[in-house]
């Protein structure tokens, strides 16, 4: 029997350990593990010339994470990696000019990091009406969430955020030139490639009702 629509991933591997208890801690192992993958993948960072805003693969985990996890789940994962942050721990991509701790959330990465929960939060709503059921609809959650990321992104880049000290933001379309367009080809090819993942674990587990 086919998992019901409003089911996650997360939900479905939880209710498996058996007691309200057990899935209940189940679901925080979940949320950890998805705050902790978030902050490996943004050490795998590089650095890009033309561009404050160096290449990670944080936000295919953070999509992925909001497809597994759902809405609340995988925001709060998100939310819980930014505290993380926030408080000084070394989560953050690598910096040469601002230190770990809340800073880096008023830097020009900081649009990215504070879309995260809420790209999570879309793709975890999209999954939970199905959308990670199958390869193309998991394409189009993911880009809605990318979608998300990207425009926090450029708007914290072009209106807010400070690049090398002056005292002027850059405006949009510097922030769409540096801070988005170079990315959105890797992007997709990343995308294309994990939105076959949960589709996949899907019909594992639908095998094995």
């Amino acid at each position: 029997m086919r998992a019901s629509s409003t089911t996650t991933l997360a939900t479905a591997l939880a209710t498996r350990t058996g007691s309200l208890d057990a899935s209940f801690s189940a679901k925080i192992v979940l949320v950890l593990f998805v705050a902790a993958l978030t902050a490996a993948s943004a050490q795998v960072s590089v650095p890009l010339p033309f561009s404050p805003v160096p290449f990670t693969l944080q936000p295919m985990v953070v999509l992925l994470g909001g497809l597994a996890l759902g809405s609340r789940l995988g925001s709060a994962s998100q939310a819980l990696y930014l505290l993380a942050g926030v408080v000084g721990l070394p989560v953050f991509a690598a910096s040469v000019t601002l230190p770990p701790g809340p800073l880096r959330l008023l830097g020009p990465s900081g649009g990215y990091l504070m879309a995260y929960p809420l790209a999570a939060f879309l793709a975890g709503s999209l999954a939970e009406r199905g959308f990670d059921r199958r390869y193309l609809t998991s394409v189009v959650a993911m880009l809605a969430g990318l979608l998300v990321i990207y425009t926090g992104g450029a708007t914290w880049l072009g209106l807010f955020a400070r690049a090398g000290g002056g005292d002027a933001a850059i405006g949009i379309p510097a922030a769409l030139a540096s801070g988005v367009y170079p990315f959105v080809l890797p992007d997709l090819v990343k995308l294309a490639a994990a939105a076959g993942l949960l589709p996949a674990v899907w019909r594992v587990i639908d095998r094995g009702r």
